[in-house]
C-alpha cells in the first residue's frame, strides 16, 4: 500500500507497505546487481548506512548462481542475508544491451550469455518465473528499452510490444503468486512506461499502463544518452498520467542533481550505479561536488571526505589514509569510499523527504543545488 503523506508542490513525502517492511519515500536503492554491492560491502553495512531497498538483478542472477539456486536456498532475501525490501530488475534492459547478441520476437528475447555464450531465452513469463524463484518484494516488468534515437516508427511499434508483454506479466505474476509453494506469494509488480524522448508516445503508453491497477509505475529508457534537459522534459511531460496513488520509479538515476530535479516532479523511487562505480576509482560525493581522492593535494589532508559525515569511513579516516589506501590499490580504500557514497546518497534522501515534509523542497533543492554545483573542492 502506498500512502502519500505530504506534498510540496509536485514533490510528494510518501510511504510504501511491503511484506517485507515499511519504505520511506522519496528513496534510493542501493544497487547490489550480483545479490551484492561491488566494493565489498556487506548486507550488514547496508544495514548501517541507512539503506532501505536493495536492488539486484534478474538477468545476471539467471546467469550465475542460477535462480533455482537462490529458490532453493530459500530465495534471495534468506541467500543474502538481508531483511528489507528488495527489488529485481526484469533484466530487460541488459539483453537489449547485448544488441550484437540478441533476437526480439514476440514471444520473446533470444540472446547469449555475456558469461559463457550459452544460449537463453527470456520473454515475460520466464522474467516473472525468474524473478519469483528469487522471492524479490518487488518484481519489475519484461520491457524492452529501445534507443532514445531510435526512428520513431520503431519506438511505436517497441512500446505497443512493451505493452502486451506487461499484460502476459501481470497474468503470469498472478498465476505464479497463487501457487503453493512460492516462496513471496505477496511479490509486487511494477510496470515499465517507455517512448525514448517523443512525448506524445510516452503519455499515450502512461495512459494506457495506468488502466493495469499495477502496484507502481516506473519511468524507463532515460539516462541513455539523452540530455538532462530532455530527460526533465520527459518527466514533466509522464509523470502526471501516471497514477498519484502510485509510487513512481525513475530507473537508472542518477546523479544528485538528477535526484533533487526529479523529486521535484514527482518521482519516488531511484537508482543508479554512480555511487558504487565512482567509490571504487576514488571518487566522493560532498554537499559540495565530488572530490578525486587520487589528487595529491590529499596526500596530507588529515580531514575526513566531508566534515560533519556519519559514515564510518568519516567518522575513522582521513582523505590522506584512503589516498593511500587507492594508490596501494587495498581493497579497503575502495571499500571506505564505497561506503561514503552511498552514505551520501542515503542522508541525501532523508534531507529531501524532512524538506518535503516541512514544505520547504523549492528552497532546500535550490540550496543544495548551489552547493553540488559550485564545485567549491576543500
Amino acid at each position: 500500500m502506498y500512502q502519500i503523506i505530504t506534498e510540496d508542490g509536485r514533490a510528494k513525502r510518501a510511504v510504501f507497505e511491503t511484506v517485507h517492511g515499511t519504505v520511506q519515500t522519496p528513496v534510493f536503492m542501493n544497487v547490489g546487481t550480483a545479490a551484492a554491492i561491488k566494493g565489498a560491502v556487506a548486507t550488514t553495512d547496508l544495514q548501517q548506512i541507512g539503506t532501505q531497498i536493495e536492488l539486484s538483478n534478474t538477468y545476471h542472477l539467471h546467469v550465475r548462481p542460477g535462480d533455482q539456486v537462490v529458490r532453493q536456498l530459500g530465495g534471495l532475501h534468506r541467500f543474502m542475508v538481508w531483511d528489507k525490501p528488495i527489488l529485481t530488475d526484469s533484466g530487460g534492459f541488459q539483453v537489449f544491451s547485448l544488441s550484437g547478441l540478441r533476437r526480439i520476437k514476440e514471444e520473446g528475447v533470444y540472446f547469449q550469455s555475456h558469461v559463457d555464450g550459452r544460449k537463453i531465452f527470456m520473454g515475460p513469463e520466464e522474467s516473472m518465473q525468474i524473478q519469483s524463484n528469487l522471492a524479490s518484494t518487488i518484481a519489475m516488468a519484461f520491457d524492452e528499452c529501445p534507443s532514445s534515437v531510435a526512428e520513431r516508427s520503431y519506438i511505436e511499434n517497441s512500446v505497443a510490444r512493451t505493452t502486451r508483454w506487461l499484460v502476459r506479466c501481470k497474468e503470469e505474476m498472478a498465476r505464479l503468486n497463487s501457487l503453493p509453494d512460492t516462496i513471496n506469494p505477496r511479490q509486487m509488480l511494477f510496470g515499465i512506461n517507455q517512448g525514448g524522448v517523443c512525448e506524445d508516445i510516452r503519455i499515450a503508453h502512461a495512459q494506457e499502463i495506468s488502466g493495469l491497477d499495477l502496484d507502481g509505475y516506473a519511468v524507463g529508457g532515460l539516462a541513455v544518452g539523452e540530455s538532462h534537459e530532455e530527460m526533465y522534459q520527459v518527466l514533466d511531460a509522464v509523470v502526471p498520467h501516471l497514477p498519484r496513488n502510485k509510487p513512481t520509479y525513475l530507473m537508472g538515476v542518477g546523479t544528485p542533481a538528477n535526484i533533487l530535479e526529479a523529486v521535484d516532479r514527482g518521482v519516488d523511487f531511484f537508482d543508479c550505479v554512480y555511487p558504487s562505480r565512482n567509490g571504487r576509482h576514488g571518487h566522493v560525493y560532498t554537499a559540495f561536488g565530488k572530490l578525486n581522492l587520487f589528487n595529491a593535494r590529499y596526500e596530507l589532508d588529515p580531514r575526513p571526505i566531508e566534515e560533519g559525515c556519519g559514515c564510518p569511513a568519516c567518522r575513522n579516516y582521513s582523505r590522506a589514509y584512503i589516498r593511500h589506501l587507492l594508490k596501494a590499490k587495498e581493497m579497503l580504500g575502495m571499500r571506505l569510499c564505497v561506503l561514503h557514497n552511498l552514505y551520501f546518497y542515503n542522508h541525501l534522501m532523508e534531507e529531501i523527504r524532512e524538506a518535503i515534509e516541512q514544505r520547504r523542497y523549492g528552497e532546500y533543492k535550490k540550496q543544495k543545488l548551489a552547493g553540488l554545483l559550485s564545485g567549491e573542492q576543500n
